[in-house]
């Protein structure tokens, strides 16, 4: 491969890492090609891009990105692919369900992560990674805890309002 086409790959990865705010670096190694077809079908209906990658050139992308990724640089060795997602969560959650979906089989591995500016290492941070809520998920908490008191309130007032209407019925058929 010549240099320039390295180059060109190099943006290429570059641009799209700083598509994504989450990456996990993976080892998919060993995977037969069925396997894989399922993992790479999997993270698409996931929404998450699952990339192959170089280590030399995912190391030299990474160095250009702007962000400073080099505390993920010594895990990148070996068979190494990355999981590009808009979800926190999205690739511990498909890693962990293809694992459990495919008996026999181990992989993917999870090498690292950098997720909600935090670096993971190592795969006893999977876990961890599948139960990090996303943003969305966040503010669905806080809005149903702030909507709980309100329907409390909401309810009691009601359930008031129909009890004391029923007791005055009663009262006023007794007094005729």
């Amino acid at each position: 491969m010549r240099k320039e086409q390295k180059d060109q790959l190099i943006d290429s990865l570059c641009e799209q890492i700083k598509a994504y705010p989450h990456i996990y670096i993976a080892d998919i190694g060993g995977l037969d090609s069925v396997l894989t077809s399922k993992l790479r079908r999997a993270a698409f209906r996931k929404e998450v891009k699952l990339i192959v990658v170089k280590n030399t050139l995912l190391i030299k992308a990474m160095e250009r990105s702007g962000k400073d990724y080099s505390e993920l640089f010594p895990i990148i060795k070996g068979e190494t692919s990355i999981m590009l997602a808009n979800t926190n969560n999205a690739p511990a959650k498909l890693i962990k369900e293809f694992r459990a979906n495919e008996k026999k089989c181990t992989k993917p591995i999870l090498k690292g992560a950098y997720v909600e500016e935090c670096f993971y290492i190592g795969e006893e941070h999977l876990d961890a990674l599948v139960n990090i809520k996303s943003k969305n998920e966040l503010i669905a908490d806080v809005i149903a805890l702030l909507q709980s008191p309100a329907k409390n309130v909401i309810s009691g007032l009601q359930s008031a309002g129909s009890t004391i209407c029923g007791v005055l019925e009663t009262l006023s058929e007794k007094a005729e």
